[in-house]
């Protein structure tokens, strides 16, 4: 069993905060997974992830080899920790396949927050977003954070046009092409104005190109609090916020920083390959996306 204490490469990352510091290993970045949910997150056996709630433990790693589309489609914890997210003041185009957070591992999210849509819903609560009510999960932080991105953007006015009225929050469903489930299931997800948004499956015929409209300034307070954006990913969605305090955890601790060429972020615009190319336009509903 590992305990839950920075050490190494966690612990140079967390003091130095820059883009020199090392990569943390598979065993630190689980500790930092650890850390982020300690209400769920028991321990840590030799290849699994045991949790209080007395359901059978989880396998970090299958040593399975798999592509990138199979893990999208099936990732196991290992998998959802493999690429580094990196947060900052900065909007880049990002390399082919780099989509750090939307790798998932369905089995944890399901035990960290329900594995049905009732179950979901028991723990949902009412957060006031900018005029609005929007039902989110309290479970780990959720509902507090969303509520501290929201206090700290209030200050912010000029940026209310951005913020609401808001695509949607909770909605048990699968990603839109895929079987897998999206955030929005969990209550852990948020989406913006769709008016500024711009999305990988909107790409129609020849692919497009990397394009985001929100202000960096929302993006910053979002990663604040907890939350990854959808835009740092290659197939992007600029509209997409979703609460997962272990990427941020160990961004930082790998001095991870979108301002720098780090991570799979380049500084220039680059076409999107494998665009859906039928009809998809800004008004599909979250059921056709993520």
């Amino acid at each position: 069993m590992w305990r839950r204490v920075p050490t190494g490469a966690v612990l140079l990352g967390l003091l130095a905060g820059n883009a020199s510091a090392v990569e943390p290993t598979l065993s630190e970045k689980l500790r930092l997974l650890a850390d982020a949910y300690p209400d769920a997150i028991e321990r840590i056996d030799v290849n699994a992830l045991v949790l209080g709630d007395g359901g059978p433990p989880i396998v970090i790693d299958d040593g399975k080899a798999k592509t990138h589309a199979e893990k999208l489609a099936k990732a196991d914890v290992e998998d959802s920790l493999s690429q580094i997210y990196p947060p900052g003041a900065c909007a880049g185009s990002p390399a082919v396949d780099f989509d750090p957070g939307r790798i998932r591992s369905e089995a944890l999210l399901k035990r960290l927050y329900g594995g049905s849509a009732a179950a979901v819903r028991r723990d949902l609560v009412s957060v006031d977003w900018f005029g609005e009510r929007l039902r989110v999960t309290k479970r780990h932080g959720a509902a507090r954070a969303l509520k501290a991105v929201a206090a700290d953007l209030s200050a912010r006015p000029e940026l209310r046009p951005y913020l609401s009225p808001s695509a949607g929050t909770f909605n048990w469903r699968p990603i839109a092409g895929a079987s897998t489930l999206s955030v929005h299931s969990f209550g852990a997800a948020i989406d913006l104005n769709t008016r500024f948004a711009d999305y990988w499956r909107w790409a129609g015929k020849g692919g497009t190109r990397y394009r985001n409209r929100y202000p960096l300034e929302i993006v910053e307070i979002f990663e604040k609090h907890g939350f990854i954006w959808g835009g740092r990913w290659y197939h992007f969605d600029t509209m997409h916020f979703e609460y997962r305090p272990e990427m941020i955890a160990i961004a930082r601790a790998a001095g991870a920083d979108a301002t720098v060429q780090r991570g799979g972020i380049k500084a220039q615009e680059a076409p999107v390959k494998g665009a859906n190319h039928g009809s998809h336009r800004r008004g599909k509903t979250l059921s056709q996306r993520r």
